[in-house]
C-alpha cells in the first residue's frame, strides 16, 4: 500500500486500519475483524512510501468453505 504526504509538514506518527470480513459459501458477510498496524513515518511533506502487512486470522474464525477479505482500509494520522 502507497501513503502519499500530500502536505507541506512531515507526517510522524499514524495508523492503518484494515477490515477484513469473514464471507460464507454463499456470500453471507458473518464477522469483521480488524487489524491496526503502524503507518511506516515520517513522511517528509510531498514524499511517498510504501508498506505491506500479512493480516491472519485464528483458523477458528474462518470455518470450512468460507474466505476473508480485506474490503476497507482506514488511514489515522
Amino acid at each position: 500500500m502507497d501513503f502519499t504526504n500530500s502536505g507541506d509538514l512531515p507526517v510522524t506518527s499514524g495508523t492503518v486500519t484494515f477490515a477484513t470480513h469473514v464471507i460464507g459459501l454463499l456470500g453471507v458477510d458473518w464477522a469483521t475483524v480488524d487489524t491496526t498496524e503502524k503507518v511506516p513515518v515520517p513522511i517528509a511533506g510531498g514524499q511517498r512510501v510504501s508498506g505491506t502487512w500479512q493480516i491472519c486470522l485464528d483458523s477458528w474464525r474462518v470455518p470450512l468453505g468460507m474466505h476473508i477479505e480485506t474490503r476497507s482500509v482506514t488511514l489515522q494520522a
